[in-house]
């Protein structure tokens, strides 16, 4: 059992629940992302319709390379198969971590503070590991994990022929499954755009101290406020 002991330069920061979510999600998103690509090969189109008028996409990509892909040869079935398994462990861990996640919800002192926030971040020399989540990172946090991730599974669940199969209902949220597809589309580029700002800041803020505390919980702070 763990026992924190903060002190002025040092913060017992991560429960032992959010450090294990953590990096379960960051292998599942891993994981999702390169299986998504094997689906997406299938058909690298979207479309603004419920109907796929091929000759009218909304965004058609190239194909993925193959080392962007799981499995890396095309196989439709196996990527599906790496894709729906490691979705439930993404959504099961997601869940655990919004129960944590709360207490990232901005109060009316943090949204008047975003702006302030947001001109220190943009003075990456200024930016060193903090106490407690500033308001930009609790607005981001808060943005993710209760509307980009919810958007995410609940738009992969209505992809499912599984799931389709007793709720009907739930592509037609979307305006049918080829609406769904998109805005799966939509939310895994909003999950992958905050992964992108996510390590930024590590770096930013010192890179083993930040995935030290990822690890055991402990951070340093120095005389951070």
């Amino acid at each position: 059992m763990e026992h924190p002991h903060p002190s002025p330069a040092r913060v017992y920061r991560h429960p032992l629940v959010v450090r294990a979510t953590h990096w379960i999600m960051a292998l599942s998103m891993l994981v999702l992302v390169m299986s998504g690509l094997q689906i997406f090969n299938a058909h690298p189109a979207l479309y603004a319709s419920d109907a796929s008028t091929f000759g009218h996409p909304l965004l058609a990509l190239p194909k993925a390379p193959w080392w962007l892909t799981l499995p890396a040869y095309q196989d439709l079935a196996d990527g599906r198969r790496w894709h729906i398994f490691f979705a439930w462990v993404f959504g099961l861990c997601a869940l655990l971590y919004a129960r944590w996640a709360w207490q990232l919800v901005p109060n009316r002192a943090d949204l008047s503070r975003i702006l302030p926030s947001l001109k220190e971040h943009l003075t990456p020399w200024r930016l060193r590991a903090e106490r407690r989540a500033n308001p930009l990172q609790k607005s981001a946090y808060f943005a993710v994990v209760f509307s980009v991730a919810p958007l995410a599974i609940v738009s992969g669940l209505a992809l499912s022929p599984a799931i389709d199969a007793w709720a009907p209902w739930l592509p037609a949220l979307f305006g049918g499954r080829q609406f769904a597809r998109a805005w799966h589309f939509a939310a895994m580029l909003g999950l992958l755009g905050f992964i992108a700002g996510h390590l930024a800041m590590i770096a930013l803020t010192g890179p083993l101290n930040q995935l030290r505390s990822m690890i055991t919980g402990w951070l340093d702070v120095g005389g951070a406020p």
